[in-house]
């Protein structure tokens, strides 16, 4: 029994322990032009995209690929300058292909 109390104290700690909260990876668009950028939020496969300047936000979205979800704003707002996609940023080299 006396070996057990530890264990027990051990157990109480951890279930005491606050949960340390995982914030979602980011999903940002830098864009070329800013006169493309709309004024207003714009769902493209789910995600909500925000944008002020040439710098947009999104949150939520279809899981999906980061170098297609590039191609598909790219389709909508034109050329990107940096883009990450639930938290996978693309190369220079995968920016030049979703500019394509």
């Amino acid at each position: 029994m006396r070996a057990a109390l530890p264990l027990v104290a051990l157990c109480a700690a951890f279930a005491a322990a606050p949960t340390v909260a995982q914030t979602p990876a980011p999903t940002r668009a830098v864009f070329a032009d800013a006169s493309r950028v709309p004024a207003r939020a714009t769902i493209i496969d789910g995600a909500n995209w925000r944008c002020e300047g040439q710098t947009c936000t999104a949150t939520g979205g279809a899981q999906q690929p980061a170098p297609r979800a590039c191609r598909r704003v790219v389709a909508r707002f034109g050329a990107v300058t940096e883009f990450s996609w639930k938290g996978t940023t693309l190369s220079a080299e995968q920016l030049a292909v979703c500019n394509a």
